[in-house]
């Protein structure tokens, strides 16, 4: 019997008179961190996001797990980025937002980071996936969020600052060994040593060599002559 044109009748996995192309698996990134004091969950967020990852149907390429003291240590979430930057993972998934940010600002640029390099992100415990629609909308509150972060943490910076200025702090750069260098040098024709200029000083030693070692600046005299102005070094 003769198969009409277009009937997508199927024999061995394929369309009749069309090879079929599998499907591309999706390729997965775990990323788990725990504080120095709380190690116990860690097996537990690697278990909760495998368990995830299987149900998705998703590979795990590449499993990330980070113990660290501070807020601000993140240092084997590069491997997930730059894996991500290689195009060798297409998701990350993480047990909470707090576990992959520091901050909502770091949160937000890491995240569109991810969301330029077409790599989606999913968060289990605020059951936050930015591979759907309703995801990404989320997404565009955390950068108001971000937004609004920066400007909390401005208005404390010039708050400081003015407090600083009422209370007679002198703010700005230190002041540099060079505007010391009439005194250096004073102090060694004087005899005393480098050494104990730059204790003198509270400056370095290799400042006062530097500084010894340098030719002195040419200062420029105006005197009044009767032919006009003069100027004598």
């Amino acid at each position: 019997m003769p198969v009409k044109q277009g009937s997508g009748i199927r024999k061995s996995g394929r369309v009749f008179g069309q090879e079929q192309k599998a499907a591309k698996a999706t390729r997965v990134g775990l990323y788990a961190r725990v504080s120095t004091l709380d190690q116990q969950t860690l097996p537990m967020q690697s278990r909760s996001m495998r368990e995830y990852a299987v149900r998705r149907g998703w590979t795990i390429a590449l499993q990330v797990k980070e113990v660290g003291s501070g807020a601000t240590q993140r240092q084997l979430r590069e491997k997930l980025l730059e894996a991500a930057r290689r195009r060798e993972i297409d998701v990350v998934v993480v047990w909470r937002l707090d576990r992959w940010g520091r901050s909502v600002t770091d949160l937000l640029t890491t995240l569109q980071e991810l969301e330029h390099l077409g790599v989606g992100f999913v968060s289990l415990t605020e059951a936050l996936d930015l591979t759907t629609p309703a995801g990404r909308a989320m997404a565009g509150l955390l950068a108001v969020f971000a937004a609004f972060e920066r400007e909390i943490l401005g208005e404390r910076v010039r708050a400081g600052l003015a407090h600083a200025r009422l209370n007679g702090k002198r703010l700005g750069r230190p002041l540099t060994a060079g505007l010391h260098a009439d005194q250096v040098r004073k102090l060694r024709r004087s005899g005393l040593s480098k050494s104990e200029i730059a204790r003198r000083l509270n400056i370095g030693r290799t400042s006062v060599r530097r500084i010894l070692a340098a030719p002195p600046k040419k200062k420029w005299l105006r005197t009044q002559s009767a032919s006009g102005v003069r100027s004598l070094r």
